[in-house]
């Protein structure tokens, strides 16, 4: 199946139908930090209970925030500034069954004599545009060990079928650290799982599949590490699945595509394609050489249960693919949409249940594409969400 591109943007400010002399097309939008060491923040665009959309972007000063005003759209408000001082620009996003939002990062304070004070920070969203919650302190696993805290790498997380967060990071000593709530929202103490000889390297990555089962995936030297958690009051137990892979930094995502079965894309370390990977198979190579992580959408096109994937290619643009679910075998093309984007592209069904792409632009500038009304997975003209 062969997307096909929208056109280039519209001018600014007509997705709020602004005359192009509006002077609010000329505001400057509040800045997207990219630090390059990181990886780009992945699954940053989220449909509410209400139906509604929600992009989300960290920044040096804490997260930016646009929703749409109806369901649908085409109309946005934002960016609002969920102010958190110290953040990473990388987030870990995690939705709830009940449309609650969890977003989890990584704070860092510069002490005057020795290492940062490093803490993981966590905040929920409770309705779409409403406020967030405060930015809660979970520590680190390293407790008052500045020096090994400030080593820890980024956190995953996922909200298991009670509605509590679970998250996931590599600590300084190459080991998996864990934390999650109780049913009742209480933090529980750290704890983790010993990768028994094989020291990681690469960021985790957590998915859940339709049964609860919780997938954590992190890269080490030539393999990737897999452990699971059957349920969520279970302990983590290493898989005996696990593929021989050379794994980009910060590139693991997962999708559901089966019963009980989670799909895990990422790219390779060596020549920077695509690979996927289910327990059982070998990785099956995808093309699309680019860089960061992949977006994911498993949805059906024209009765087809399709897997639809975006990525940011090597000339910096957004490229889509989709394929049918699980037949990698069939192939599948990549076809360049819109303007260079900063960091990964994003996708979700809206509530009239098409398809979206969204990007932020090298000024820090929303960007929304949605499916046309017709057959086959086409893209209406890009539209640039204004203040």
């Amino acid at each position: 199946m062969t997307p096909r591109s929208g056109r280039t943007s519209k001018r600014p400010g007509d997705s709020a139908g602004n005359a192009p002399d509006d002077p609010r097309d000329r505001r400057t939008p509040l800045a997207v930090t990219r630090d390059e060491a990181l990886p780009a923040t992945t699954g940053w665009l989220l449909r509410g209970k209400d139906g509604r959309l929600t992009a989300y972007a960290p920044t040096a000063d804490g997260v930016l925030r646009w929703t749409e005003t109806r369901v649908g759209g085409p109309d946005w408000s934002g960016p609002d500034l969920l102010a958190a001082g110290g953040l990473l620009p990388y987030l870990s996003v995690a939705r709830s069954a009940g449309g609650f939002v969890h977003l989890l990062g990584v704070r860092k304070r510069p002490r005057a004599d020795g290492p940062d004070d490093t803490d993981l920070l966590h905040a929920v969203q409770f309705q779409t545009g409403r406020p967030l919650r405060d930015w809660q302190s979970l520590g680190n696993p390293h407790g008052k060990d500045r020096e090994k805290a400030a080593a820890i790498g980024l956190p995953s997380a996922v909200v298991d079928t009670t509605g509590s967060v679970h998250l996931f990071l590599r600590n300084a000593n190459g080991g998996l650290s864990a934390k999650n709530q109780s049913p009742t929202g209480r933090w529980q103490s750290w704890g983790g799982a010993d990768a028994e000889g094989t020291a990681l390297t690469g960021e985790t990555a957590a998915a859940m599949t339709d049964h609860g089962l919780i997938d954590v995936l992190v890269p080490a030297r030539d393999t990737v590490v897999h452990w699971r958690r059957e349920k969520p009051d279970a302990p983590l137990e290493r898989a005996e699945d696990e593929p021989a892979a050379s794994v980009a930094p910060g590139t693991i995502t997962a999708e559901r595509t089966g019963g009980g079965r989670l799909t895990h894309f990422w790219r390779d370390a060596g020549d920077f394609t695509v690979r996927a990977w289910r327990p059982g198979s070998e990785p099956a190579v995808l093309g699309g050489r680019g860089t960061g992580p992949l977006a994911l959408l498993r949805t059906p096109v024209d009765g087809h249960d399709c897997t639809i994937l975006a990525q940011r290619s090597t000339d910096g643009r957004p490229r889509i693919a989709a394929y049918p679910t699980e037949d990698e075998a069939a192939g599948l093309n990549w076809t360049p949409s819109g303007e260079p984007c900063v960091g990964a592209p994003a996708l979700a069904l809206d509530g009239h249940g098409r398809v979206v792409l969204a990007c932020v632009d090298a000024d820090g500038t929303l960007c929304v594409a949605r499916q046309k009304a017709e057959p086959g997975l086409a893209l209406e003209a890009w539209t640039r969400i204004r203040p």
